[in-house]
């Protein structure tokens, strides 16, 4: 049995965490705003390249770990980039508190945690509850790029997304090259993008 304290603890927590995540959001996208995500930015490395070349697109990226945010926006703070920002928590609560209107024309997934234990399959972004999430707050022909060296993650996100009713595999080029540190560790990755249906 629960013990009711310790899960009222918890709900004060998340909901705490979830009002913070909100009035950061809000101050730095307007309603009706369209923006680059980056889910799981770590020290923001791709996402601060990105945004130097692309100056005129808003951008966001998502960690969970406080100190890779820091040293993201640590990043983005010398490169003088307004336009850029990064934010502590859970992409799932990011897209929930989104003010209205504000939807991701452009989403990179690059080198998440594959969670390979079958076990812990669970545990993974790229599955049909969270697609079906990102693609309520995305625009049609929106792009979702996913990149990673674990080959049975690439072919489960690979068949997740031929099946799925909201988006679509398509053959069109990687929108932005620039090798993260885990790419650059990696023997060899395999890369996708699915577009919005």
């Amino acid at each position: 049995m629960d013990n009711p304290a310790r899960v009222a603890e918890f709900r004060a927590r998340l909901k705490d965490r979830r009002d913070q995540l909100q009035a950061e959001v809000a101050g730095i996208l307007p309603p009706g705003s369209r923006f680059v995500l980056e889910i799981g930015s770590g020290h923001g490395h791709f996402l601060t390249a990105f945004t130097q070349a692309n100056p005129d697109r808003q951008c966001v990226g998502i960690d969970l770990q406080l100190e890779r945010v820091a040293r993201a926006n640590r990043k983005r703070d010398r490169a003088k980039l307004p336009n850029l920002h990064f934010l502590r928590g859970d992409v799932a609560m990011l897209l929930e508190v989104l003010p209205p209107g504000v939807l991701a024309d452009l989403i990179f997934v690059l080198f998440p945690d594959p969670w390979p234990k079958a076990r812990h399959h669970k545990n993974r972004t790229m599955q049909n509850p969270f697609l079906e999430t990102l693609a309520a707050k995305t625009l049609p022909g929106s792009q979702l790029c996913f990149r990673t060296d674990f080959e049975p993650y690439f072919r489960d996100v690979q068949a997740a997304l031929r099946d799925h009713r909201d988006w679509v595999l398509t053959d069109k080029p990687w929108p932005f090259e620039l090798p993260t540190v885990f790419q650059e560790r990696a023997e060899s990755y395999h890369s996708l993008i699915a577009c919005r249906r």
